[in-house]
């Protein structure tokens, strides 16, 4: 048997970190900068907005002032939208949207990002964000560092598992670096690519990476936490209530995906079936934001607060929030208008990340069931409690509905400096994670290295040629099979309780069709019947057929879910077999074969 050359991987891998992370460190800040630079100069000086920011003492973060006309705003973010419309779609297409899940796309593809995407992305993210368009940096630099870190693969001719290490790394590194939260970012880095899975070899370089990219933005911007340090007040009685916020921040971040996609949808279909050219979109959405922030502060101040709360990162008025300094009304309505900005910023094709935004919807949420906890029961939860909601709120819908609730509880509190949080936090993002299932703001993720195309190679081909659809499959009568006139509701609530994602639609005994996770849109929540939504072509298999072409027909057609027929009559279902079939028979027969004789 031939030996491994550990020494050699060792150096692979310390030199993946070393490179990654010096990239990450230095496009970062230079990002980082930009963005500072770029958001100063507008909303200082040309609208006149002395914006809270985060990390703010809190006598300093109390002179904040609006803008001196609220109708700059509309002219500056349609600039700022329109300008970075036409730069991506004019040059990189691919540095639409929010970059994390493009870098994600990359990481299960080809592992390639084109070297004018990380450039492209910066410049395009700096416009949106700087003119105020609701979105975080954190997307732009995973895109930015997994871009170089792509290119350094070339330079370095390194090979597809280790290009995907590197680039991997860079997501980690670069989000993890931004947000002086190296540990967390390393984390992320495994955490971030499943929504039930860990890719534990990027954690080696990514600590590395994290270690080097944090070293340089620190020195630089120094070494203090994102968020200033507020007066917090939490003990031990409250944890079932934290556990009740997790449940809070569960609904808020389903209806955040939702909205989010819906209004990407939304966008996508109207200006194709218009044939308007795509670089209107996001200049669309940024006049549909300004709208709303000149209405909101026409209504009242404290809408005013709620309309400049939902503009740029939101960590301002994060910061604010956990300085006991926004009114219950701007708690309550912020979240809402949050989500909606967002999604018309990202949604519509503008350039940034949804992880900020994501932590300002929580946060806001946490804040106003504590305000409301504190009017209630104030001996239970004094005002001093109420940071800690605004905080663990963050950590509970973003870790949900990320699917990385390790990595995004452990950045929070990096970025907060308080790490007895931990205790709550970990109960809220719990309840979060289980109840927002499988749902995800990144589409590109994938369940597990089963479905990547990464680790397509990672299987012998001559053992699953070795196993039967017949032997892996879930027979018949173990499966739950929907019928054409189901309601729509039944399917729901089916996929809830069973965590299944994928079912065979059969009629008077025969396969008419599937229907799975994908098909839960929402312009689809009107529809009747799963007649009108299931898919009728359908991709089959026979008993017989072995699991090598079970799982080329899944890569090659993106499934995760065969029926399998009757030879003699594809009608009749026999079965059903799924990419955790796959891997579950894989690694059963490859434990039989490890045996002894």
């Amino acid at each position: 048997m031939p030996m491994v050359d550990n020494s050699s991987s060792f150096r692979k891998i310390m030199l993946i970190g070393i490179v990654v992370g010096v990239i990450s460190g230095i496009g970062a800040l230079l990002f980082f900068w930009g963005l500072k630079f770029g958001t100063h100069f507008v909303m200082e000086n040309i609208v006149g907005y002395h914006l809270p920011l985060e990390g703010q003492s809190l006598e300093t973060i109390a002179g904040w002032t609006p803008p001196a006309s609220i109708w700059l705003i509309l002219p500056v973010i349609c600039s700022g939208a329109f300008l970075s419309g036409l730069l991506v779609y004019k040059f990189a297409p691919e540095a639409e949207g929010h970059g994390t899940d493009a870098a994600i796309k990359a990481f299960h593809g080809e592992g390639k990002i084109r070297w004018r995407v990380p450039i492209i992305k910066a410049v395009a993210s700096i416009l949106t964000i700087s003119t105020g368009g609701s979105a975080g940096r954190e997307g732009p630099t995973a895109q930015i560092s997994a871009g170089f870190g792509s290119i350094a693969a070339d330079a370095l001719k390194l090979s597809p598992r280790e290009r995907r290490i590197a680039l991997a790394t860079g997501i980690g590194a670069g989000i993890g670096t931004i947000f002086k939260a190296p540990l967390g970012g390393a984390i992320l880095a495994a955490e971030l690519l499943y929504t039930r899975d860990f890719e534990a070899e990027a954690i080696m370089p990514s600590f590395i990476a994290s270690i080097i990219g944090y070293s340089i933005f620190g020195f630089f911007e120094g070494y203090d936490p994102v968020f200033g340090k507020a007066v917090i007040h939490w003990d031990i009685t409250q944890i079932p209530l934290f556990l009740m916020l997790g449940v809070i921040c569960a609904l808020m971040g389903l209806l955040y995906i939702n909205v989010f996609y819906g209004t990407k949808s939304a966008f996508g279909q109207f200006f194709e079936a218009h044939h308007i050219p795509k670089y209107f979109k996001p200049v669309t959405g940024a006049f549909l934001i300004g709208v709303l922030v000149i209405t909101l502060s026409y209504i009242s101040p404290e809408m005013m607060i709620t309309a400049l709360g939902s503009l740029g990162t939101g960590y301002g008025f994060l910061q604010l929030a956990m300085y006991n300094m926004l009114p219950l009304s701007v708690l309550l309505l912020l979240p809402f208008t949050k989500i909606l900005t967002t999604s018309l910023t990202i949604g519509s094709g503008g350039s940034g990340g949804v992880f900020a935004p994501g932590l300002a919807v929580g946060g806001a949420a946490g804040g106003a069931f504590g305000m409301v906890l504190h009017g209630l029961i104030p001996q239970i939860v004094p005002l001093a409690s109420v940071p800690a909601f605004v905080i663990v709120g963050m950590i509970a819908l973003f870790g949900g509905i990320a699917n990385a609730p390790i990595a995004v509880m452990i950045m929070v509190v990096e970025m907060t400096s308080d790490f007895s949080l931990l205790v709550p936090a970990m109960g809220a993002v719990a309840v979060s994670n289980v109840l927002t299932g499988e749902k995800t703001i990144f589409r590109e993720q994938v369940r597990t290295k089963a479905q990547s195309p990464a680790h397509r190679g990672e299987y012998q081909i001559e053992i699953l040629e070795d196993i039967t659809a017949g032997s892996a499959m879930k027979k018949r009568d173990d499966l739950i099979c929907l019928s054409p006139e189901d309601s729509w509701a039944k399917m729901i609530t089916i996929m809830d309780q069973t965590q299944h994602t994928g079912f065979p639609v059969v009629e008077n005994g025969k396969l008419v069709g599937i229907v799975t996770h994908r098909n839960v849109k929402p312009e689809n929540h009107e529809l009747p019947t799963i007649k009108n939504v299931m898919n009728t072509s359908v991709y089959t298999i026979y008993p017989d057929s072995n699991l090598e072409t079970a799982l080329s027909i899944m890569m090659e057609k993106n499934l995760h879910h065969l029926p399998v027929v009757d030879r003699g009559n594809p009608d009749i279902l026999l079965g059903f077999v799924t990419s955790t079939d796959i891997m579950r028979s894989y690694t059963r027969k490859m434990q039989e074969l490890s045996k002894p004789d």
